[in-house]
């Protein structure tokens, strides 16, 4: 018997406009049942009551893993970059301690 699942060896994947564009969220809330975890990105914004949930994500506690390893991967790289910028040089605070002034 063929163990082999015969999964395609590359998927195309599909961007429409409107999704690339994106929709800007600075926090996530996280729920799950015993199937799947559930990740509605939020927008808040300063002195509104309500915040509106820009996209509902469901996914498969293994799909689930899988995020976290990736996200975990890419912010290790994304630090990495970042502390061999200059930019990232000139962010970091005095050595000696000394602030600056206003």
């Amino acid at each position: 018997m063929d163990n082999n699942l015969n999964l395609p060896s590359e998927i195309q994947i599909e961007l429409s406009e409107d999704i690339a564009q994106g929709s800007y969220a600075n926090l996530a809330v996280i729920a799950h049942s015993s199937y799947d975890f559930v990740i509605d990105f939020i927008r808040v914004l300063p002195g509104m009551p309500k915040a509106k949930v820009q996209s509902r994500i469901i996914l498969t506690p293994d799909n689930a893993r899988r995020l976290v390893l990736a996200l975990e991967d890419n912010i290790r790289k994304f630090d990495e970059m970042e502390r061999n910028s200059a930019a990232f040089q000139t962010m970091l605070p005095p050595i000696d301690g000394m602030s600056g002034e206003a």
